[in-house]
């Protein structure tokens, strides 16, 4: 009896699992038709600006104490806050989604196929990744029930404008 349901238990989270991912790829798929698209208002949609660019300045500037010590702590904050507002744009995420294999002639995949390459995270949000046990890359929140980009745990080197 006991087996039983710790197999019930075990069936119902996943299924739990399995509808988060899928809810969030509908609104994941939407943010990558707006990378592609270049559409700003559909990608502010999809986007917790402050909260990515917070993200993303507090990388910058840890990652600016680690390499050049004391005199980042003078100039990163400055740096994080201009590179934050600069770097949450449609065109910097459309390199980072060429890396997952969307370019602007490829066609999106459906939410089924997105939902495949999400991992639920213990805290509730969703993160996308590069391959099955792959790292996390871009990490969703659910907001107010919209999905949104609300951290980049890949590689900051991956972030740059397109001259």
């Amino acid at each position: 009896m006991r087996r039983l349901l710790v197999l019930v238990l075990t069936l119902t989270l996943s299924a739990c699992a399995s509808v988060q991912r899928l809810d969030a790829a509908n609104d994941v798929h939407a943010l990558l038709l707006s990378i592609r698209d270049d559409d700003q208002a559909a990608f502010d949609a999809h986007v917790d600006r402050p909260a990515l660019k917070r993200e993303i300045e507090t990388r910058i500037e840890a990652a600016g104490a680690k390499r050049y010590g004391g005199l980042a702590t003078l100039l990163a904050p400055g740096l994080a806050e201009f590179a934050g507002d600069t770097l949450v744009q449609p065109g910097v995420f459309r390199l980072v989604a060429e890396q997952y294999g969307y370019s602007r002639q490829t066609q999106i995949p459906g939410a089924i196929a997105i939902a495949g390459a999400l991992r639920t995270m213990p805290d509730g949000r969703v993160c996308a990744v590069t391959k099955k046990r792959g790292a996390c890359v871009l990490v969703f929140t659910k907001e107010q029930g919209v999905w949104k980009l609300t951290g980049f745990e890949g590689d900051l080197k991956d972030l740059r404008l397109k001259l």
